[in-house]
């Protein structure tokens, strides 16, 4: 199973507080504790990585607006765009993952379902989450997303976890994530509100205006980024198989140059709005996406 305008420090003189992740293949919620900054190396394990054509499916648990569909719709079509807008965007984001396996996963948007009656109740367990992303109907070269609603409780959700993902069969598998605006903001949305933990610094505005669906986002871009590189868990990941760091999880907290624990790094600011981005997406969009491993250079890297 498998998560930032701006002085700058030197991460590399300075013993800092590191988000310290807690479960396999997860999206994590962040606490902080006292270690010293180390090289990010991940190993690859020689297992086979998800490129080529890929169907991304949705099962929408609860209720969710049009509105809130669209932003997460939105940046999955911006991360394989045909037409991207100039960098920074979501497109070029993205591209970093052909660093690991020579091809970027071409994604498309495939089917939306929605489940705003709760079918399985308001409490779920991770055998609910499996039953609930089988129901998009599965294929090899499809991934099976579940959104869980603000108002939904899920096993390990904020307490160790903002989201997951992991094998379902007959699929390139599935990812779980839900909206932590009511539940757990500070752990789940960070930076769009203030930590639970660790230094309080000013929470930054979100780019589309929802604080829940905004960290949607990340735990979601976060999660699409490990499957791809690890989807069988003997892909990229670093530390043990059962726990592993992956392309993103192990560059948790980073958004922009100068990054350092409670402190989201350099990030773009709309003029207007007042919003914090790094990445420009289809239709005018804006999303703040965490940095991401490069293989090339063995660094967390940052659009901005």
């Amino acid at each position: 199973m498998a998560t930032f305008l701006a002085f700058s420090l030197p991460l590399a003189t300075l013993t800092l507080s590191l988000l310290l992740l807690f479960h396999s293949s997860a999206a994590t919620p962040r606490k902080l504790i006292q270690v010293q900054q180390q090289p990010v190396i991940l190993k690859y394990h020689k297992g086979p990585l998800l490129t080529g054509n890929i169907t991304v499916n949705f099962l929408w648990y609860g209720r969710f607006s049009a509105t809130q569909r669209s932003i997460v719709a939105d940046f999955l079509l911006s991360l394989s765009a045909a037409s991207p807008p100039p960098p920074p965007s979501a497109a070029s984001w993205w591209r970093t993952t052909a660093l690991y396996g020579g091809s970027f996963p071409r994604l498309s948007l495939g089917r939306q379902l929605l489940d705003d009656h709760l079918s399985l109740g308001k409490s779920l367990s991770p055998s609910h989450l499996s039953l609930l992303a089988s129901k998009p109907g599965t294929s090899p070269a499809d991934i099976n997303v579940v959104l869980t609603s603000a108002d939904v409780a899920v096993d390990g959700f904020c307490s160790s976890r903002c989201g997951t993902h992991g094998p379902l069969p007959g699929s390139a598998g599935f990812i779980w994530t839900g909206d932590s605006e009511v539940q757990c903001p500070g752990q789940c949305a960070w930076p769009f509100h203030q930590p639970l933990y660790g230094p309080q610094t000013p929470p930054l505005v979100a780019p589309n205006g929802d604080v829940g669906m905004d960290g949607v986002i990340i735990n979601l871009a976060t999660l699409l980024a490990g499957l791809v590189t690890n989807p069988n868990g003997n892909g990229y990941f670093l530390g043990p198989a059962d726990a592993p760091l992956e392309a993103v999880s192990a560059c948790t907290g980073i958004f922009g140059s100068g990054a350092y624990p409670g402190y989201p790094g350099l990030v773009l600011v709309d003029k207007t709005s007042g919003a914090s981005y790094n990445a420009r997406g289809l239709d005018g969009r804006k999303y703040l996406l965490p940095a991401m491993w490069d293989p090339k250079t063995s660094q967390c890297s940052t659009l901005v």
